[in-house]
């Protein structure tokens, strides 16, 4: 008979669909994009809160002593797993092994809990053996790792090939309030050539001052809150741009700031080698295409733009960009592509009065 096994975090749910071992899954989170059923719960999924406010549930919890996930009990005792992966890197973004095991522990029959620890590159790789080990799979491990270290080494090599300068970079896990980057990111950043010396290799990631960032002065920044796709964190983008020295930022000059799905780099699965090569791109992109299936991972925030009028060139924010503050009489072409402030302007004043002389 097949072992049954439950994923109490999305990084285990995506390395045993990565290994192609989905065939054991019994029963997921509800963050894990599985149809598998969803064992573990949050008090606060379905909810749209901003950054700000999931900063303060979490930290109340946390003074609280109290978990924002809860286990489905009833749907565990009925699933009767063999095996149970839990995590002990995060509580806040996952159901942690000590909250876990007190639902565990009324099951009839008690599972093999395996607890996986993270803290860099590498763990996440030996976690993958870890969980095809359990499952009596092993070999699948090692061939996955094989190709992902294939694509790892194709980036390292063409680095060097290119002579590519190290990119002095910044990679956010939350915006209000700025939060750094730890435990296996930095690792991700450096094999994608950059170095973010604001952030905490194989550590947690913690508040970081803006002024701190204003001095360190990021060539690339990269937005990845945690939990976020592109689309949320451009909704709340506003609250770095409007800070103080935002616009002084080399990232911002250059146009090298970036929305990214955080699953990339937070979430410590094998498809953190999907997350280096995203990072070599926006580090590097004149050395690395862009992938296709990053198309909507990625979002650069400002791109240049050639006004389909005039022919002068103009920055276009792809998150709320300056168009938006402007009357929207007018529906956008985008065949014929965009006009630059002035000519905007001077089309929507002359509808405008074409309209009143009506």
């Amino acid at each position: 008979m097949a072992l049954k096994a439950c994923s109490f975090l999305p990084a285990a749910t995506s390395m045993i669909q990565h290994m192609g071992l989905e065939e054991f899954l019994y029963g997921v989170t509800f963050e894990c994009h599985s149809d598998k059923p969803k064992v573990v719960r949050s008090y606060i999924e379905g909810n749209n809160y901003s950054s700000e406010e999931i900063e303060k549930i979490v930290s109340e919890s946390k003074q609280m002593g109290k978990s924002l996930y809860y286990v489905d009990e009833e749907l565990l005792q009925e699933i009767a797993p063999d095996i149970i992966f839990t995590q002990d890197v995060c509580d806040v973004c996952q159901i942690g092994t000590s909250y876990a095991e007190r639902a565990i522990f009324k099951l009839k029959k008690q599972p093999l809990v395996i607890p996986l620890t993270p803290r860099m590159l590498n763990d996440v790789y030996d976690n993958a053996i870890t969980i095809a080990k359990a499952l009596g799979k092993e070999e699948a491990a090692y061939n996955l790792l094989a190709q992902l270290k294939k694509r790892t080494d194709h980036i390292t090599d063409t680095l060097r090939k290119n002579n590519a300068p190290l990119k002095r970079v910044m990679v956010m896990e939350w915006i209000e309030p700025v939060y750094n980057c730890g435990h296996w990111i930095p690792y991700q950043i450096a094999q994608a050539g950059g170095v973010d010396m604001l952030s905490n290799p194989g550590g947690y990631s913690i508040i970081t001052p803006w002024e701190k960032i204003v001095r360190y002065n990021p060539e690339v920044l990269v937005v990845a809150p945690c939990g976020f796709n592109v689309e949320r964190a451009a909704k709340e983008i506003d609250k770095l741009t409007k800070r103080e020295g935002w616009n002084e930022l080399a990232a911002v000059k250059n146009n090298s700031v970036f929305l990214a799905d955080a699953d990339l780099f937070t979430c410590p699965s094998t498809h953190l080698v999907d997350g280096i090569e995203l990072l070599a791109y926006m580090f590097h992109p004149y050395i690395f295409s862009p992938d296709e299936k990053f198309k909507d991972k990625c979002k650069q925030l400002y791109t240049e733009k050639k006004c389909q009028k005039c022919s002068a060139s103009f920055t276009c924010s792809s998150a709320n960009c300056w168009c938006s503050e402007l009357p929207q009489i007018m529906p956008m072409n985008p065949e014929a592509g965009c006009y630059c402030p002035n000519c905007l302007k001077e089309i929507i004043e002359s509808k405008v009065k074409a309209a009143e002389v009506k």
